[in-house]
C-alpha cells in the first residue's frame, strides 16, 4: 500500500474508534439517536458532494441500487451494534466485531473479487486479525464491568460475531458499488444515510416524544457522531479505490487499539498487559501491510 493510503486509512480508524466511544456511551437511547445520526449525516454531508466529484460517472440507476442496498446492510449493523453495546462490554463488542469482518471481507476479496495480496501482506493481515481477536477475547467470562456472566454464552462475543458478518457485507458491497459503478464515496454515503431514514423511522412509529428527547437531551452527540461517522467510512471507501479490499479492511482494525486503550483507562475494563501485547501484534500486522 502507499503512505498516501496508509495515512487515509489510519485516518478512518481514528474517526471510527470516537463514534464506536460515542455509540457505545449511548446505546440505551437505541433507535431514536440512530434516526438523529442518519438525517445529520445526510443534512451535514450532503453539501459536501458538489466539492468532492458530484455523484461520479454512475448512471442514477446504479446509484440508487447501491444506495439502496447499503442502507440496509448498515441499518442491520448498526441495530446488531447498539443491541451488543446494550448486553457487553465496549472492547468486548468492538474487537470481535473488528475482527471477524475483516476476516471475511479478505476471504471473499480473494475468492471472489479475485485480489491476490503479496505473501508478506497476508502475514500482516494475519497479525491484525490474531490481535483484534486477542483484545475480543480479554473479557471472557465477565460482564462489561467485570463481573462474571450468569449465561454460559458470552452475549457480547455473540453479538460482536454478527456485527462483523454485517461489516463483511457492507464492506464487499460496498467497495463494489464504488469501483464498479464510479461512485463518488462522498455522494454514496450520503445516499446511504438517506436510505436509512425511512427505515429508522418505520420503526420509531408512535415514538415521537423519544425523539424529541433525544435531540433536546444529546445534540451535541448526535452532531459529533453525524460528522465523524460518515466521515471514517468515506475514507476507507476512498482508500479502497487506491488499495486492495483485502488489505484496507484489516488495516482499518488499528481503531481496536484506541477503543481497547479507552476501555482501560476511562472504563477501567482491566487486564491492560493483555490488551497492549495484542495492540502490539495489531501495530505489526499494520507495519507489514504499509512496507
Amino acid at each position: 500500500m502507499s503512505g498516501f493510503a496508509v495515512a487515509i486509512v489510519l485516518s478512518a480508524a481514528v474517526c471510527h474508534a470516537a463514534w464506536n466511544i460515542l455509540a457505545h456511551g449511548v446505546s440505551r437511547l437505541g433507535v431514536p439517536f440512530l434516526w438523529w445520526g442518519a438525517v445529520g449525516s445526510t443534512v451535514l454531508w450532503a453539501f459536501a458532494i458538489p466539492f468532492t466529484g458530484g455523484t461520479g460517472s454512475a448512471d442514477l440507476g446504479a446509484l440508487l441500487l447501491g444506495v439502496a442496498v447499503s442502507g440496509v446492510l448498515h441499518v442491520v449493523y448498526m441495530f446488531v451494534l447498539q443491541r451488543g453495546y446494550a448486553v457487553g462490554g465496549l472492547s468486548t463488542v468492538y474487537a470481535t466485531a473488528r475482527g471477524t469482518g475483516p476476516t471475511i471481507s479478505v476471504l471473499v476479496a480473494v475468492l471472489v473479487l479475485g485480489e491476490r495480496p503479496s505473501p508478506i501482506a497476508l502475514v500482516g493481515v494475519g497479525a491484525i486479525v490474531a490481535g483484534v481477536v486477542a483484545i475480543g477475547l480479554v473479557d471472557r467470562g465477565t460482564t462489561g464491568g467485570g463481573l462474571p456472566r450468569t449465561s454460559r454464552i458470552d452475549r457480547g462475543l455473540l453479538y460482536g460475531l454478527l456485527t462483523g458478518a454485517a461489516i463483511a457485507a457492507y464492506t464487499i458491497w460496498d467497495a463494489h458499488a464504488v469501483r464498479s459503478w464510479g461512485l463518488t464515496p462522498v455522494a454514496f454515503m450520503v445516499g446511504c444515510t438517506l436510505a436509512e431514514i425511512p427505515l429508522y423511522t418505520a420503526v420509531l412509529r408512535g415514538r415521537s416524544s423519544d425523539v424529541r428527547e433525544v435531540i433536546v437531551a444529546h445534540w451535541p452527540r448526535v452532531l459529533a457522531f453525524s460528522v465523524l461517522s460518515p466521515l471514517s467510512y468515506i475514507l476507507v471507501l476512498w482508500a479502497v479505490t487506491l488499495a486492495p479490499v483485502a488489505l484496507v479492511a484489516p488495516m482499518r482494525e488499528v481503531s481496536v487499539i484506541l477503543v481497547s486503550l479507552f476501555g482501560v483507562i476511562v472504563l477501567r475494563e482491566g487486564r491492560a498487559a493483555w490488551r497492549i501485547a495484542a495492540a502490539v501484534a495489531v501495530l505489526a500486522g499494520v507495519a507489514l501491510l504499509a512496507g
